[in-house]
């Protein structure tokens, strides 16, 4: 993967800390780019009290924010989660004074994990440790673009007994209250800044988890991404048909009903795909941001939407002593559960769910 750095990676503290990320990426084969509008991962570094967001040219480009934060920060949502936000970054990079002769790494996800690296290493092992962080940013395709065929049979346009298990599964996923802490984006970034983010990752309302159900060996409905799911109405734009993933385009393809103009689907449909054409005895899938104790999970916390993230699923679910009935951890981030229907799932993890996910 191409990578590249933005913003002040000339000043100071930055600079020390870009030439070491620079080593320690080339090292683990990246390729150095000059133009970061080449690259596939931008390294951006902002002071704390101007985090000035790069902006991508291309919803597969993944941005590491960095910058230095003066003070306290014990807490992580008040002093990191809004530069996280402000600079439109994947991941959160913040340089903390700590009393070690480096600085204290400061790592902060959107899903609100917070995780710190001591700076009282020697420097291989410092920068070594800061690379495995990234690494799941370094090495993930996205999946996220969607091809629409406005080819869904004229007796599916309304929808069937499947997409009403979706709504009611829906519903039920509401009733769990497992919206993730809300952050005041409107307050947060500007209207141009926002508009950039619902451009880029088709951000919408509500969105808290997806679900999924097999119609045959083929195709499956999946809830769209950010929709309400306690509102799972219309087709193609709640929920739409997912057919197939078209490798040389690396988008999903969905069925809609013609002169509707669909939603994308959940970024998560490359992972339900993968299960799906595997293990004909799913039926059902449901992700949640949610934990259960005791479970299996991924050895990397990759970025939801990606190929990688569905592999890494994919072979758990592979592992399991029952495929079409097993719950599978996503490091840091909440969890897959396979089942013979959404009714079936919900009935096997009422009383089980964690809404806490434990970060590591």
């Amino acid at each position: 993967m191409e990578f590249s750095f933005a913003g002040e990676h000339d000043d100071g503290r930055f600079r020390w800390f870009a030439q070491g990320m620079r080593e320690v990426m080339e090292k683990h084969g990246h390729t150095w780019v000059s133009d970061p509008d080449q690259a596939a991962l931008v390294v951006n570094f902002f002071p704390g009290s101007n985090p000035r967001p790069f902006r991508r040219r291309s919803q597969a480009v993944f941005l590491t924010g960095v910058t230095d934060v003066q003070g306290d920060f014990e807490n992580h949502m008040v002093s990191g989660y809004p530069l996280l936000i402000r600079s439109l970054s994947n991941l959160l990079v913040a340089l903390v004074d700590g009393g070690n002769p480096d600085p204290d790494v400061h790592f902060v996800t959107p899903e609100q994990g917070h995780y710190v690296l001591p700076g009282n290493c020697d420097r291989t092992h410092y920068f070594e440790s800061v690379y495995r962080r990234l690494e799941p940013l370094a090495t993930s395709r996205l999946v996220i673009n969607n091809i629409f065929d406005d080819d869904l049979p004229e007796d599916l346009r309304n929808g069937d007994e499947i997409t009403e298990s979706i709504s009611r599964a829906g519903r039920k996923l509401d009733d769990l209250e497992l919206l993730p802490a809300p952050f005041p984006m409107h307050e947060i970034l500007s209207e141009r800044d926002v508009r950039h983010l619902k451009k880029l990752y088709g951000l919408g309302g509500l969105s808290y988890g997806n679900l999924s159900a097999r119609l045959d060996a083929k195709r499956f409905w999946m809830s769209a991404s950010g929709v309400d799911k306690s509102n799972l109405r219309e087709i193609g734009r709640d929920i739409l048909l997912v057919k197939d993933y078209d490798e040389e385009a690396n988008a999903m393809r969905l069925s809609v009903p013609p002169g509707v103009e669909p939603r994308r689907v959940s970024v998560d449909a490359i992972e339900h795909w993968m299960i799906y054409r595997e293990h004909p005895e799913v039926g059902a899938i449901l992700h949640v941001h949610a934990w259960i104790a005791g479970v299996p999970s991924t050895e990397f916390n990759y970025p939801c939407g990606t190929y990688e993230l569905g592999v890494a699923v994919a072979d758990l679910v592979r592992e399991a002593r029952e495929p079409a009935r097993c719950v599978v951890g996503l490091k840091n981030h909440g969890l897959t559960i396979t089942g013979r229907s959404l009714d079936e799932i919900f009935e096997r993890i009422d009383g089980r769910i964690l809404k806490t996910v434990p970060m590591s």
